[in-house]
């Protein structure tokens, strides 16, 4: 979201900055609208001067005893036009913030410039990649020997895109829960929150899901609440028309939450095991900063998403996103992806992004130091890590000759076991 007035003195280079994202600004509609917009103002304000002046006439001509009814029906007839030419203007602001709300944000000036992912910069990798003696298998064929994870079932309970978890299966998810909350609130400063799963469209509103995205997120028919596509949502929303003391910059929280997305336009991606589906799990990072710190505790933020995989030594990538690829509102963002090798290959399991004062310009969060004016703090978010990727992970990478699995040590006191073998799940 924008400020118009911002986006109405930069509107060339609004437009150019867009253009590397692959948005084609409406200029003509923005121009029309203004000019709409300024016309009405600028009548309902000479309007206002004439009544004025004629509410004063009207003081005078009483004084002098003269009737002044048919002045008064002038000034009335003002005051109806003026009333008109304000509801046009109010009209026209909420067409501008629906023209605003479905503009993306500015990518920063260190993004990599391209059309999609392709253009993506890798900027580090952690671990190498096992070499194995045997032909690695994936997850979902993995999951359902061991007994651990069953996707049939699933389906007939749900439907496509859902998962069930048997046994010890389902207790790496949770002991997955628990590390990553641990790792972050004890090693990593962050203060952990529960927020509510379900959330009003204003919230949704204020951190970019609507109106653009829609789709891409589940609505309770009969309320104003969406399933959360993910803890980014009701976090970010705590502070929502709230002014912060700047004292208290940055806040560093971390949320365990299901999300849940439509995922719209995904059909035919990743369509086996549980890389992508309609209900998952994930430990979400979430900091609201002071405008120039938001840079700096963006390298932190993902920093603290990649030291989850370094613990549970599994190798990863981490690549900066380039202007084509980002999400409708990240200034910047850095994709953590790890090594599948019954895939043969990286798959994201975290986006971080700083998503500078687009956020809490459309949730009015601000922050003040003393008598200095309120300003729009920075947001950012990132996955710490998606759990139901980090189970996959672990699966693919710890699978042993004989169909076993290994626990990573970081995990074992979680699970007090060191392995998952052909018992781990309820079998039938």
């Amino acid at each position: 979201m924008y400020d118009l007035n911002f986006f109405r003195n930069n509107l060339e280079q609004i437009h150019n900055r867009l253009a590397a994202r692959g948005f084609t600004l409406e200029l003509d509609a923005f121009q029309d609208l203004d000019k709409r917009r300024r016309q009405f103002v600028t009548d309902s304000e000479r309007l206002k001067a004439e009544r004025n002046q004629a509410t004063v006439e009207i003081g005078q001509l009483r004084r002098s005893g003269i009737d002044t009814s048919e002045k008064q029906q002038q000034v009335r007839t003002l005051g109806d036009r003026i009333a008109e030419l304000d509801e046009s203007v109010k009209k026209l602001d909420l067409e501008f913030r629906d023209f605003l709300s479905r503009i993306p944000n500015l990518p920063h000036e260190s993004v990599p410039v391209g059309r999609d992912e392709h253009a993506n910069v890798e900027v580090r990798r952690w671990g190498k990649p096992r070499e194995f003696d045997f032909q690695p298998k994936p997850h979902w064929d993995l999951g359902p020997e061991l007994g651990i994870l069953d996707l049939d079932r699933a389906a007939k309970v749900t439907g496509a895109r859902f998962a069930v978890y048997w046994g010890i299966g389902a207790r790496l998810e949770r002991a997955l829960i628990n590390f990553m909350l641990d790792l972050h609130t004890k090693e990593h400063g962050y203060q952990e929150v529960l927020p509510p799963f379900l959330v009003n469209s204003a919230s949704m509103y204020g951190t970019g899901q609507l109106p653009k995205f829609a789709g891409d997120s589940f609505h309770c028919e009969g309320y104003d609440l969406w399933l959360a596509p993910t803890a980014e949502v009701p976090v970010t929303n705590l502070f929502r028309d709230e002014t912060l003391n700047a004292d208290t910059l940055p806040i560093s929280l971390c949320a365990y939450t299901p999300c849940f997305r439509s995922e719209a336009g995904s059909y035919g991606r990743d369509v086996r095991g549980i890389i992508r589906q309609h209900q998952f799990q994930k430990v979400e990072l979430v900091k609201f900063t002071r405008p120039e710190q938001s840079y700096e505790e963006h390298e932190k933020l993902t920093s603290h998403a990649e030291q989850v995989l370094q613990r549970l030594e599994l190798p990863y990538r981490t690549v900066a996103l380039s202007t084509g690829d980002m999400g409708f509102s990240s200034a910047k963002t850095y994709d953590i992806e790890v090594w599948l090798p019954g895939q043969e290959g990286y798959k994201e399991i975290s986006s971080c992004s700083n998503f500078e004062a687009f956020q809490s310009r459309r949730a009015q969060i601000r922050y003040k130091s003393g008598k200095e004016k309120p300003d729009f703090v920075h947001t950012l978010n990132g996955s710490g890590l998606a759990v139901g990727r980090t189970w996959v992970a672990i699966v693919e990478n710890f699978q042993q000759p004989d169909g076993s699995i290994l626990i990573p040590a970081a995990l074992q006191p979680y699970l007090t076991a060191e392995r998952i073998d052909a018992t781990g799940g309820r079998l039938l």
